[in-house]
């Protein structure tokens, strides 16, 4: 059925009815300061790919409008007296929908002399101005492109330098071999909660991206040296901007997949004497499609769901208001068999199984331009996420019993206000302070052999702040040397750990084409919220939490780069890092190998003590075509080492110390109907090659004796699993009608279905050591209608 069902798609795209016809679309757009967002009035938008070319001028709130412009890929150039000239190459410019566009242009620092921006030089640079190394911009249309990405952020940061998938079955991505749970997201300049569903307390990532492709607009991905106005991060940071909807009209955009169903509208509303906007996108998934089509996903019913919204409100004098959210309800279940014949060949058919993790986020920001110089933005947001776990386990006489069952809320209300302003051409300071107020109810209980009864392990609610502060100074010195220099603060109040954060950063332009960078940042991290409250029962059976006291761990970060434009918008950039970790949790009741910095998920029920260390040092390498026509490609290799000390004063390696990775991500794009472009197909690929996760040695006799697996813990992660290697494939066909874009994807993850080795355990049957495995071939079909 669903061969057909792709095939008869494919005939639709081919076939051309209408063929004689020329669509164009309206092309939009503001023209802003990048520093304080004042909008350009009498800017000059040319679009220079038009035959002949033509343009626009903005008016008094920066904005421009190009009717008629031809269905494609177009380049607009933006010029503006005392502006560097800008230039926004790859425009998409659909029949569906308008295409609109948000143009941030810097001020020149020597206004008598002209600097033209390069299409595409300014695809590599981040959209934050403070962010000077290891940093970048991507693009939503990466996000859809990038063969196996599958609209997620997170999948498609994979294909960068220094980036790790450390499990296929769900999006943690390790960055720079540090573990995934050191990742901060960020929405709209605040903290957010871990945006995926089927997620888990103190993780970062989860099985499927809760975030919509259709809220979401260019933004930063930032792997080390992060500017000053970021905090409680280690390791990486995704800074996520949403769109505001069309203003003008109404436009719906429709998807169905083997992901889900998603349903998208936005549109104008009017207010007062004011227009504003709203953008609301809806899905619907059952991955119980996938099992139809053959990929094996379990016996486990699994369901999930998600809305987000971004409200745009402008209020004239009173600035502009926006209200944004997105919300994710996901659930897995599984039923046991009352069949004691089937238990021994499925261990799994022994338990209930039920599994929910819900997350959600909501908030209101207002922005206000105080001055030509000045800029305010505040926001405001509640945030919140539930896990729970039940496992009950059939016995002989088919009673359940239960053995494990938890239920963690965390809520949280962020308030947060953010000041701009520029003095000049050369001097700019960020500076702001955000405070969140944390409430948490954790309840947590285990099954335990020995006392043959269900334990207690976590029992604790209450409250809690965070408070951070920081400013950042960007003095453009020279006009080839730009200095910045900020500190973040960061004060947890629940046990009152503070640290204060340096951060630096300085970039020569040798010429425009040919940069050297070097960063320095002190980043600290609050311990995930219920490893403070873990119990340890003592001999006279009262109890005692020793982590009350644990302090944030510290990272210091070092990472020198170098930029490199080449002809035919090709770009080579090398980076070389050193990160030292201090304060690191391990184990403080005995020695051994137990570090903080080798867990993904969940709370640690072990006293601790912030005595272990951490180091991470590697060289990157990234060669990067931006898309020309049709054509991209990105190549980004990592070397690196990461190890660990642990309380016994042993340097290991981590569970992450893969020692290098690299990945190959390339597509074409051909469009037919030459001069209508109403056409087009796309094919990409992705090879990744690594080396395998580390884990201890398994005790093969201690395993038999005691039934489970057993690791030999003295000599955790020597172990290092088979090399990685994994290629993805991509095909998408887009056809424009009147009024009215479809587009066909296709995906197969894992094409050539490697057996990619997970890990090891014992197999109690068997009495032997076997391998669990990676995530087989797994096919992506999806087909969307915008209009």
């Amino acid at each position: 059925m669903y061969k057909n069902i792709f095939f008869s798609a494919i005939l639709l795209l081919l076939t051309d009815p209408l063929s004689a016809q020329n669509y164009t679309q309206t092309l939009k757009g503001t023209v802003l300061d990048k520093a304080v967002k004042t909008p350009l009035i009498g800017a000059t938008v040319a679009l220079i790919s038009a035959d002949p070319q033509r343009g626009a001028m903005t008016d008094v709130d920066g904005r421009f409008r190009l009717t008629d412009v031809p269905v494609g890929k177009h380049t607009l150039r933006i010029t503006y007296l005392g502006y560097k000239e800008a230039v926004s190459a790859n425009v998409t410019v659909n029949s569906g929908k308008e295409t609109e566009l948000i143009i941030e242009m810097e001020e020149d620092f020597l206004q008598a002399k002209e600097v033209v921006i390069r299409a595409g030089l300014e695809k590599q640079k981040p959209l934050n101005e403070l962010s000077t190394v290891s940093a970048r911009t991507f693009s939503v249309e990466e996000t859809q492109r990038f063969a196996a990405a599958v609209n997620d952020p997170a999948r498609m940061a994979a294909s960068f330098a220094g980036v790790a998938m450390s499990n296929d079955g769900a999006n943690f991505i390790s960055v720079r071999g540090n573990s995934p749970n050191g990742l901060l997201w960020r929405m709209e300049g605040v903290d957010i909660p871990n945006p995926n569903h089927f997620s888990a307390v103190g993780s970062s990532g989860g099985g499927i991206s809760i975030l919509s492709a259709q809220l979401l607009t260019n933004s930063d991905f930032i792997t080390g040296a992060f500017a000053a106005e970021y905090g409680n991060a280690l390791s990486g940071v995704f800074d996520l901007k949403l769109r505001k909807g069309n203003s003008e009209k109404h436009e719906y955009t429709m998807q169905a997949g083997v992901l889900g169903l998603d349903a998208a509208a936005e549109g104008p509303f009017r207010f007062g004497k004011q227009t504003g906007s709203y953008l609301v996108n809806y899905r619907y998934s059952t991955l119980s499609v996938l099992s139809k089509l053959g990929v094996n996903i379990g016996d486990a019913t699994t369901n999930f769901q998600d809305l987000s919204f971004n409200v745009w409100l402008p209020a004239g004098k009173a600035g502009v208001f926006t209200l944004f959210g997105m919300g994710g309800l996901s659930d897995q279940t599984q039923q046991s068999e009352a069949d004691s014949l089937l238990w021994n060949d499925e261990r799994d058919k022994q338990y209930d199984y039920n599994f929910v993790a819900n997350t959600g986020v909501v908030g209101a920001t207002h922005s206000l331009i105080l001055n030509d110089k000045s800029y305010l933005k505040t926001v405001v947001a509640a945030s919140g996420t539930k896990n729970g776990q039940r496992v009950d386990k059939l016995l002989e006489d088919y009673n359940p019993r239960r053995e494990f069952d938890n239920d963690l809320v965390q809520t949280k209300l962020t308030v947060s206000s953010t000041l701009n302003h520029k003095f000049n051409a050369r001097h700019f300071l960020r500076a702001g302070a955000y405070v969140n107020f944390l409430n948490f109810n954790f309840n947590q209980h285990e099954f335990d052999d020995d006392e043959d009864r269900l334990e207690e392990q976590l029992d604790e609610s209450g409250k809690g702040t965070s408070v951070n502060t920081f400013a950042q100074w960007q003095f453009r010195a020279t006009e080839r040397l730009t200095l910045n220099a900020g500190m973040h603060g960061l004060l947890f109040l629940l046990n009152n750990t503070w640290s204060v954060e340096p951060r630096a950063s300085a970039k020569y332009a040798f010429s425009e084409k040919q940069s050297l960078s070097f960063g320095y940042g002190l980043h600290s991290q609050i311990q995930p919220l219920g490893t403070y409250f873990t119990r340890i029962a003592g001999d006279d059976g009262s109890f005692t939490q020793p982590n009350r006291s644990l302090d944030l761990t510290k990272a210091h970060h070092f990472v020198l780069s170098f930029d490199q434009s080449l002809a035919g918008n090709w770009h080579l950039k090398p980076e070389i890092y050193y990160q030292a970790l201090t304060n690191v949790p391990v184990n403080s009741a005995e020695a051994d190998a137990f570090s903080i910095l080798n867990v993904t998920d969940g709370f640690v029920n072990e006293s601790l003590k912030n005595t272990g260390a951490g180091r991470n040092y590697g060289l990157e390498l990234t060669v990067e075509k931006f898309l020309t026509r049709g054509f991209y490609f990105l190549l980004a290799s990592s070397i690196y080492q990461s190890e660990y000390r642990g309380s016994d004063g042993v340097w290991r390696n981590t569970r992450f110390n893969s020692n290098y990775v690299n990945t190959l991500t390339a597509g074409k794009e051909w469009e037919w109907n030459r001069g209508r472009k109403n056409r087009s197909i796309g094919v990409n690929l992705k090879i990744t090659s690594m080396g395998g996760l580390r884990e201890s040695p398994i005790d093969l006799e201690a395993s038999r004796a005691k039934g489970e697996t057993v690791r030999d813990d003295t000599r955790a992660f020597e172990d290092r699993m088979p090399a990685y290697f994994r290629l993805d494939t991509g095909v998408r066909l887009k056809r424009n009608y009147r009024s009215l874009t479809t587009t066909l994807a296709f995906d197969i993850q894992n094409a050539t279905n490697r057996q990619n080795i997970f890990g090891r355990y014992y197999d109690e049957d068997s009495g032997k050591i076997e391998y669990y495995y990676q995530a087989p071939l797994i096919p992506v079909l999806s087909y969307k209608l915008e209009f």
